[in-house]
């Protein structure tokens, strides 16, 4: 019998559901910070002029204190290493318009995922 070595990987998530925001709007911003650590990835979202930015950031700071906290890992060695953004379910409203018709306004939302792991 061969033994196998599980190599087992501290991470932290954080989870942000039904957030009023389009996931093409958040990917923009997730793409800026994937892979990088976390201090880094914190300034680049407060000074990025996005809709976005300002949820991740709370977001990432959510996902930060799960690491410290709730896994024992160290601020210094984290780094975002899975940040996506999916659609949630779209509100749907309607709007009058000319000659007594209606016209159909998609109000999109997004569920956003970040998800921390430690550099050795």
């Amino acid at each position: 019998m061969q033994e196998q070595e599980t190599l087992v990987r501290n991470e932290a998530k954080a989870t942000l559901k039904y957030a009023r925001i389009s996931s093409r709007k958040v990917k923009i911003v997730a793409d800026l910070i994937r892979g990088k650590d976390v201090d880094e990835a914190l300034a680049i979202v407060k000074y990025t002029p996005k809709a976005s930015s300002e949820i991740i950031e709370k977001l990432l700071k959510s996902a930060i204190a799960n690491a410290e906290n709730n896994h024992d890992m160290r601020h210094e060695n984290l780094y975002v290493a899975e940040i996506y953004s999916n659609q949630g379910p779209t509100l749907k409203r309607i709007r009058p318009a000319a000659k007594g018709s209606a016209v159909r306004i998609r109000k999109r939302t997004s569920h956003i995922t970040i998800m921390l792991k430690e550099r050795e």
